[in-house]
């Protein structure tokens, strides 16, 4: 029996054909995957409470703040704000669900159920990688709920469905390789409430140092290179102009002038460095 073959036999599923190298360990993360996502399906509070908390920072952000907030050449309203908004919470929802990540693998920690993985003949990145996939799914959810509450406040997309797709692809990759964050942090901490604290105590400087709610050019000048060369912002003025959400003018630094490839090079440098930490720590982890 391949070791597949034998995980799948282990959690619960149909016997599948014998699998080796890069087909077993694919196979045995969507094994891993398929478990966590039954797992939030049969806790449905976990999906809403992950929604809940975006569609307040929408309302909050857009009817509470969003007359006060004054875009460049663009001025003050909540009608103008909610198009300069949505991307920023699209990119800040994504990047927040590194702190479920971390809690659910320090938890499985905890109770020993990534022992009982460990006894398993099974590929033992497929722990991790089948979690963050399945993290990538309730993303994905999340942001397709959150959507159809900001058509409803009043955002809209100017640039067409393909280029829209293509933002909320850049949004998921940003999640999936931030999530990779999560992975280690979870590995690293001893308790889920760490891992929470741990997963969300370094986001909020991320989020807000960045052009997600504010311009950058409003910010003191010695921290408007951090903004800029932030990895966040690079995403959100992409999706901005994916979307064709650009409100006022358009940033003249570099990384803003070259957002996509910028979002793209460094979501994808994130997810090597993070994905490799995080094996590499989960094997040292378990022997």
């Amino acid at each position: 029996m391949s070791a597949s073959t034998a995980t799948e036999h282990a959690i619960g599923g149909a016997v599948p054909r014998q699998r080796h190298g890069i087909a077993a360990v694919l196979h045995d993360s969507w094994v891993i995957a398929r478990r966590n996502l039954r797992r939030m399906s049969r806790i449905p509070e976990i999906v809403v409470f992950g929604l809940l908390q975006p569609v307040m920072f929408v309302l909050l952000f857009s009817y509470v703040m969003g007359g006060a907030i004054k875009i460049p050449m663009a001025g003050s309203s909540s009608s103008i704000y909610i198009q300069f908004l949505m991307a920023g919470i699209f990119a800040q929802t994504v990047t927040f669900a590194v702190a479920g990540a971390s809690a659910g693998i320090a938890e499985d920690m905890t109770k020993g159920l990534v022992d009982r993985f460990r006894s398993l003949p099974m590929t033992r990145s497929a722990v991790l990688s089948g979690r963050t996939l399945a993290d990538l799914v309730q993303t994905a959810f999340t942001l397709i709920v959150l959507a159809l509450v900001a058509l409803a406040v009043g955002w809209r997309i100017h640039h067409g469905f393909f280029r829209a797709l293509a933002a909320f692809a850049l949004l998921l990759l940003l999640g999936y390789a931030f999530s990779w964050i999560g992975a280690l942090i979870g590995l690293s901490v001893r308790s889920p409430e760490a891992a929470t604290s741990a997963g969300l105590i370094w986001l909020f400087p991320l989020t807000f140092i960045s052009n997600a709610f504010v311009p950058i050019s409003s910010m003191p000048g010695w921290l408007q290179p951090v903004a800029y060369w932030n990895p966040f912002s690079s995403t959100v003025q992409a999706c901005r102009d994916l979307f064709g959400n650009q409100i006022g003018p358009v940033d003249s630094a570099w990384p803003m002038q070259h957002a996509i490839g910028v979002s793209i090079v460094s979501s994808l440098l994130v997810l090597a460095v993070f994905s490799w930490l995080s094996v590499r720590k989960y094997r040292s982890a378990v022997g």
